[in-house]
């Protein structure tokens, strides 16, 4: 698949460490030869990120439109779509769930449920503890979940842990959620190690869960 293929995208909420890659979503794929919209899927507040992307480029898209650089004047931008709970996404291959996760002081995070013919994914986005992922995540094939490590969140001061135990969840937590949701495959991604290995990742979280794990890396494939 090119990249002038990518045609929708689920934003889980406006963080910068979420939300930072949005210019290179907006007009690499244009750039590339994408000449539809973008459909964009998120919270409040992305559809001001992606209209002031927009803005912020405007030398450069008049550049390629206007210059010599062969273009078209649809790719690069986008229809927004503000996230409700619920179905908020279905083709004929594939349906989207959305639903609000607990982060902090964010009354518009979330997660996502992902189902396909033959595959469910459930996908956690940044959260603390949550029924309502488990709910979502009951049975399912793959969850992707955040962690952040047991081991180095004890060496926090008081006001980081504070500022952590209410946006994500901990290795312990997380197996606690796995052993209770039960998918095929507890994926971990999104992880704060501070200073921890992979191994004191695994070990922590199967402390509380005796499933299959893994650790997510860039350009995995799971078949």
């Amino acid at each position: 698949m090119t990249v002038k293929n990518f045609e929708h995208a689920f934003l889980t909420h406006i963080h910068s460490d979420h939300s930072a890659g949005l210019a290179d979503l907006l007009l690499t794929p244009w750039i590339m030869g994408r000449d539809k919209k973008l459909k964009l899927f998120g919270p409040k507040g992305l559809e001001k990120m992606a209209t002031s992307t927009l803005k912020a480029y405007e030398d450069d898209i008049n550049y390629r439109i206007y210059g010599t650089q062969p273009s078209n004047k649809i790719g690069y931008k986008f229809n927004f779509h503000l996230l409700t709970e619920g179905l908020v996404y279905k083709d004929e291959n594939i349906s989207v769930e959305a639903f609000k996760v607990p982060h902090g002081g964010f009354d518009d995070a979330y997660g996502f449920r992902f189902t396909s013919s033959d595959k469910v994914i459930v996908f956690s986005g940044d959260t603390g503890p949550s029924k309502t992922l488990e709910k979502f995540a009951a049975g399912a094939d793959i969850l992707v979940h955040e962690v952040y490590s047991n081991a180095g969140f004890l060496k926090k001061t008081k006001d980081w842990q504070t500022y952590h135990q209410g946006h994500h969840t901990s290795t312990f937590e997380v197996g606690e959620i796995a052993s209770r949701a039960k998918p095929k495959l507890l994926l971990l991604s999104h992880i704060l190690f501070w200073g921890s290995t992979v191994d004191d990742i695994l070990k922590e979280t199967q402390s509380t869960y005796s499933g299959e794990i893994k650790i997510a890396e860039d350009l995995m494939i799971i078949e």
